[in-house]
């Protein structure tokens, strides 16, 4: 772990908590390995703060912190070892736990201190006056050891509205010990943003203190009661990626470096790294193994999806109509979804966005304006499959289906062995470059089965669906029809290694709806290798 050499301006602190507060949700268990590798993506995100944990309570963060001191090289950011001040009635010079902080080789110490009056007396079980020792004489022992030290007052949102002038007094004392921020914490995340901008603003006036906000989101108001207290003056920011935290979570990193960046045009990241946003989102994601959100503002999927005709017809004059921000501000981009609210103006986007211009031909797009709204009818969603979609338009455009084979028959069978373990077993019958095709396959399931009955039919004449494989299945029974009658919508996802693509099918049964959704997912993939089609 070296010195960062190119840090943002010293002036406002982007503080991430990450893998400390965002690795104590519900699900999420980190390993070392893990904290390493969001530590790198943190820092290339361009933070300015890591808080790595809590060395000295914690093995896995100790070991944490001696193994980024040798496989770490921050680019941006200083890492932030986490720990409390000391205990009650002892010395700062003899606490086990201060020390642990001081041999983690952090630069930086972020010390959470009790601010709340009730919360000394009953946590700790100590007077208020022996608190405001604690405090004064952790900052200053760890100021001497040359180290940086940030003072997380906890509770001090409950506790200024309790005891106003205790939680002022512990403010006041961080401060003149020596602690370079101190950060008012809404702890029990109970705060709306008017209260927040009204203490912190009061908070700055009486102690002339640098302050910082952490706020957890229990009200939904996180990120907007983070933005408050900047408002009001405060210059450091705690955030999460992704928002994750206990209970429902922290202020979200994204949407708060967001704000700040383009709505308050305040560089708080080094030159280019806003347009990372959404790539280390899901990289981050990805590491904790948690499905990335896609309505998360900014950097989620849908953040730029477009459904209503109405907003698509304006899109179509100035993108910005409709959106607040140019999604490749932070690496996203605008989507068009097709649906049974989709007008001509959305299908000639969506068909531009796919290398289609419909503008000229508005009989075409009226077209497929009509097929669209016919087949969602029926029980099809084309805004989760847009290969399906693309296929759709182009039999359209080309006034004919494009065709790799041609079905004669399908059959599955399932079956339970004198075992009790049962079996699948698919036969498929197709044509394809003239030549009559008979395969069967077995699988887990009866489309599992039906699958590889038409992949070995098929691939001796088309060698290139070896690359192909189904990744995801999805099976939804639609509305309106009950019991075993009902109609049944199936999505598939494809990927040739390089791309994934999501078609659909629609029929009485599963099988049936499967094998429509399979013979869209060859077919795409095919014309995706190149391969010329049948005439």
């Amino acid at each position: 772990m070296t010195e960062a050499s190119s840090r943002p301006h010293d002036s406002f602190h982007v503080f991430d908590t990450t893998l400390r507060d965002g690795a104590q949700r519900e699900g999420i268990n980190l390993t070392v390995a893990d904290k390493l590798t969001i530590a790198r993506h943190l820092d290339e995100f361009g933070v300015g703060f890591i808080e790595g944990g809590w060395p000295g309570a914690n093995p896995r963060d100790t070991e944490f912190f001696a193994r980024a001191a040798a496989e770490l090289d921050l680019e941006h950011a200083q890492l932030v070892a986490f720990g409390a001040t000391r205990r009650a009635g002892g010395k700062a010079a003899d606490d086990p736990q201060l020390a642990a902080l001081v041999n983690s080789g952090a630069p930086v110490v972020t010390l959470v201190a009790k601010s709340h009056d009730r919360h000394v007396e009953l946590a700790l079980r100590t007077t208020l006056d022996e608190n405001l020792e604690m405090v004064r004489d952790s900052v200053e022992f760890l100021r001497a050891q040359g180290r940086r030290v940030f003072i997380d007052c906890e509770h001090f949102f409950d506790g200024f509205r309790a005891n106003p002038e205790y939680a002022l007094a512990v403010v006041r004392t961080a401060h003149e010990a020596g602690a370079d921020v101190v950060v008012l914490c809404d702890t029990n995340g109970g705060m709306l943003p008017a209260g927040v901008r009204d203490i912190v603003a009061e908070v700055i006036e009486r102690t002339g203190a640098r302050l910082g906000i952490h706020a957890q989101d229990d009200t939904g108001c996180a990120v907007a009661n983070t933005l408050a207290a900047v408002d009001a003056g405060a210059t450091h920011v705690q955030c999460t990626a992704n928002g994750y935290g206990e209970r429902v979570g922290n202020a979200n990193l994204f949407p708060v470096v967001g704000a700040l960046e383009i709505k308050y045009d305040r560089r708080v990241l080094p030159p280019g790294s806003l347009a990372e946003m959404t790539r280390i989102s899901h990289a981050i994601a990805e590491v904790v193994n948690l499905t990335p959100s896609t309505h998360q503002p900014y950097v989620g999927f849908s953040a730029f999806a477009h459904k209503a005709g109405l907003h698509a017809s304006a899109i179509k004059v100035d993108p910005d109509l409709y959106q607040h921000i140019d999604p490749e501000l932070v690496g996203n981009t605008m989507r068009m979804l097709v649906s049974d609210m989709a007008g001509r103006a959305s299908i000639e986007l969506k068909g531009k966005e796919l290398g289609y211009d419909l503008s000229t031909d508005r009989d075409l797009a009226g077209r497929v304006v009509a097929k669209v709204k016919e087949q969602e009818n029926l029980g099809y969603t084309y805004e989760a499959a847009d290969a399906s979609f693309e296929l759709l338009l182009r039999d359209e455009v080309r006034g004919v289906r494009e065709r790799f084979f041609t079905l004669e028959s399908w059959r599955t069978i399932s079956e339970q062995g004198p075992d009790g373990n049962p079996g699948n077993e698919a036969t498929v019958k197709v044509w394809a470059k003239g030549e009559r095709k008979v395969a069967t396959g077995e699988g887990n399931g009866p489309v599992d089965a039906l699958d590889k009955a038409l992949r070995a039919a098929l691939e001796p004449l088309y060698p290139e669906l070896a690359r192909m494989e189904l990744v995801d299945y999805k099976v939804r029974i639609l509305e309106g029809q009950h019991g075993t009658g009902s109609k049944t919508r199936v999505l598939i996802e494809s990927t040739d290694g390089s791309t994934t693509w999501s078609t659909v099918g629609v029929a009485d049964n599963v099988i049936a709806a499967s094998w429509r959704a399979l013979e869209d997912a060859y077919t795409y993939g095919l014309l995706r290798a190149d391969v010329q089609p049948e005439s």
